[in-house]
C-alpha cells in the first residue's frame, strides 16, 4: 500500500493521514486545482440546470431521477465519439443536442 500516492489540495490533516497510512502524499499545483474546481463548478451547474428544468415533484423524492441524469451526463461527457451513444451520435450529427 506504501506505493500508492495520494494527491490533495493541501489541507494540513491530509499529510498526517497519508503519513498514518505510509502512502505518498502530494499537493496539486495550482492549475491543477484550478482545472479541478472549474470541472466541479461545470457539474455543479449543470446538476444545478437539470433541477430547474425537470425538478421533483414528490413529496419524499430519493432523487433517483437526478442519480440517473447524473449517469447520463457521465457516460455522454465520457464517450462523446463512441457508437455506444449511437441515439445521442445521431442528435449530434443533426445538430441537436440534449445538453447544451
Amino acid at each position: 500500500m506504501e506505493d500508492i500516492p495520494v494527491y490533495t489540495d493541501g489541507g494540513t490533516w491530509y499529510d498526517e493521514a497519508c503519513n498514518i497510512l505510509k502512502l505518498k502524499h502530494y499537493l496539486h499545483s495550482p492549475l491543477e486545482k484550478s482545472l479541478i474546481e472549474m470541472v466541479n463548478q461545470y457539474f455543479k451547474d449543470r446538476t444545478e440546470s437539470f433541477d430547474d428544468y425537470y425538478p421533483c415533484v414528490k413529496n419524499e423524492c430519493n432523487l433517483f431521477h437526478v442519480y440517473n441524469w447524473i449517469q447520463f451526463f457521465v457516460s455522454m461527457y465520457n464517450d462523446k465519439t463512441s457508437k455506444k451513444n449511437y441515439f445521442i451520435n445521431e442528435l449530434n450529427d443533426r445538430g441537436e443536442y440534449i445538453l447544451s
